[in-house]
Formats: C-alpha cells, sequence, structure tokens
C-alpha cells in the first residue's frame, strides 16, 4: 500500500476540492436554465428525431437538470444553424446544435457560406457512426450499380449541398452512374414523400435513417440499396461497398473527403469559447444518456443503433476532411453546387 507524505496528501486533497468546486459550479449554473438544442433541418427525418430524443434524456445526467428545447433552424442543408451555433449563438453552455456531418467536407472543399471553422467547435458526441447508402425506388427495374450506369435515373436531394448531393454526383463522376439531380428539397420527409409520388425515384440516405424513418420501405423491398459507405450493418445484405468499387487509389481519396461524414454519425457541438468544465460536463451527460435504459428503448424502437462516438473521435474524423491532400479536396469540390 502507497503511503502519501503530507504534501502529496495536500495536493491530492486540493485537487479533489477543486474538482468538487467546479462540479458545484457547473449545478450551480444550469439549475433553472434552459438549453436549447439546435438542428438545421426541417422535422421528418433522423436529425430531427435524435436531436428530439436526445433532448428527452440528456437532462436528467446534466448537473442542475437544466430543461433542452429542440428547436429547427434550417437553411442550406444545416450551414444556418452551424454558422449559428459557431458565430451566434451565446457561448455560455446553453445552446448544442446536431451538425449535418457532411458540413466538415463543405469547410474541407472551400464552399461558399462557410463561417465556421469545425476543427474549434467544442464537439460532445454521436450515438453512432453512419452508414451512407445509394437508393432507388422499386418502379425503376434498376437493381445494380450496372443498371444505374445504364438507365437515368432521377434522384432528389435535400437544399443544394451536403451529402444527399455530393454522393450521387460523386457516383456519376467516379462509377458513372447516371443519377440526374433534383435540388432543393427542405428534408428528409419532404424527401421520401417526393420518392412515393414519384416526383423523384433515387436518394441518398443513411441506413439508420432508413430504419428509423421508413422501416417498411425495406422490409417491403420499396427501395433497393445499390451501395453503401462506412461499416457494413449485418442487416444490410447484398448491396457492395464504395471501398470494393473504387479501385483508384486517388479516387479513393476523393471517397475519404466526400463520406468523411460517416465517422461523424449525427454528431452533437457547442460552440468555441464555452467554458470547459461545462463542456466536459455535457459530455459526461451524453456518454451517461446513453446507457439509459429508456434511451435505449426509445432508441431500439427506432431501430437506432448505439455505439458511442466520442469528441476526440468527432474532432479526428472532421479534421481528416479538412487535413486531406489539396487535389482530394480540389477534386472533390466540383460535387457541391
Amino acid at each position: 500500500m502507497k503511503i502519501l507524505t503530507p504534501l502529496r496528501l495536500a495536493v491530492a486533497l486540493s485537487a479533489a476540492l477543486t474538482c468538487a468546486a467546479r462540479a458545484d459550479a457547473v449545478e450551480d449554473f444550469y439549475k433553472g436554465k434552459t438549453i436549447y438544442g439546435l438542428v438545421g433541418v426541417s422535422p421528418g427525418g433522423e436529425y430531427d428525431f435524435q436531436l428530439r430524443l436526445v433532448a428527452k434524456y440528456l437532462g436528467k445526467y446534466i448537473p442542475g437538470h437544466p430543461n433542452i428545447i429542440a428547436q429547427n433552424m434550417t437553411g442550406a442543408t444545416g450551414m444556418v444553424m452551424a454558422n449559428y451555433l459557431y458565430k451566434v449563438a451565446p457561448r455560455d453552455g446553453t445552446y448544442i446544435g446536431l451538425i449535418q456531418n457532411g458540413l466538415p467536407t463543405s469547410q474541407a472543399v472551400g464552399m461558399e457560406g462557410v463561417q465556421f471553422d469545425a476543427s474549434k467547435y467544442n464537439w460532445i458526441g454521436s450515438i453512432a457512426p453512419t452508414v451512407e447508402t445509394m437508393a432507388v425506388w422499386k418502379t425503376t427495374g434498376v437493381k445494380t450499380i450496372e443498371d444505374a450506369k445504364k438507365t437515368e435515373v432521377i434522384a432528389g436531394c435535400v437544399g443544394s449541398s451536403g451529402i444527399t448531393l455530393t454522393y450521387p454526383v460523386m457516383l456519376n463522376d467516379l462509377l458513372g452512374t447516371k443519377f440526374k439531380m433534383v435540388m432543393g428539397y427542405t428534408g428528409s420527409g419532404p424527401l421520401n414523400i417526393a420518392m412515393e409520388r414519384g416526383e423523384v425515384s433515387a436518394r441518398n440516405n443513411s441506413w439508420s435513417s432508413w430504419n428509423a424513418s421508413k422501416p417498411d420501405w425495406v422490409t417491403n423491398k420499396d427501395i433497393e440499396i445499390l451501395v453503401y459507405s462506412g461499416p457494413k450493418p449485418a442487416d444490410l445484405n447484398g448491396a457492395p461497398s464504395l471501398d470494393e468499387l473504387v479501385k483508384d487509389p486517388e479516387d479513393r481519396q476523393v471517397v475519404d473527403v466526400v463520406t468523411a461524414g460517416n465517422g461523424l454519425g449525427h454528431p452533437f457541438a457547442m460552440p468555441p469559447g464555452v467554458p470547459q468544465e461545462r463542456v466536459e460536463a455535457i459530455r459526461k451527460a451524453f456518454a451517461d444518456m446513453l446507457n439509459d435504459p429508456d434511451f435505449r428503448k426509445d432508441a431500439q424502437a427506432a431501430k437506432i443503433d448505439i455505439e458511442p462516438v466520442s469528441a476526440q473521435a468527432l474532432e479526428k474524423a472532421a479534421l481528416g476532411a479538412i487535413n486531406a491532400s489539396d487535389k482530394a479536396k480540389q477534386r472533390a469540390r466540383k460535387y457541391f453546387q
């Protein structure tokens, strides 16, 4: 047994008292406060659902138990909200945003309108990584990537930037598919309605979003998954991975830039400049929330897998896009409108 000297004991006690004082200060700050949770897309999709799920449980684990209100701030595929969180939102710990995971790539390729630096957000955590897919409606007759190289298919996307646009445009460029893009849908919900109505016949979406928002489409084979990127889910059968199809090393670097959001999942972040003890308290609360039995029950009912992505992993994924080679970023840039 190691015996502490009086000096070491004093240092240890001082550190413990400092931590306790910080915890008390965080609790005192959040007691009676409201945290505003922002998401940059309209209601009806997985981003909106995940924000509201987190808002339901997160306050239980934050010292002081603040109320959390979920709000939609739409525009430019989440960029309006991301800019607001970075430049305008109070930096006191009362704002948290669910960032569109393609936005660090938007910054990396020099997308017009970016007013944030993704490396300076206070990343909080993500429920799980993302698996991106490209799906076509059952009436197209297209069942494989090879079919999509021979048949023009109208694909819809949210806004005029982001992964719902860049993913199919990248497939056109690197694999020779013939997706014809229709831009401007305000969110996943309206875009899904457009598929049902026959306005569009294809779209990019995450596998978890398909299972959460349209599980009947998956079960009934209303959609055909042509390709995916990211870790392969156990329940996604038959579709090839993009890594299997893209052989050229330089093309693979472009894929890595465009799909950097896979590692981010649906990432939560706070503005830069928030006091560190509050950031750490929110990070811990987020991690603790993911183990809440009721949270897990609600997530399971919505078919959301829980594979936690830490704040450090989120920062690494964002930097992976930002610090990619200039050549890869320049090539990826042409996929953005």
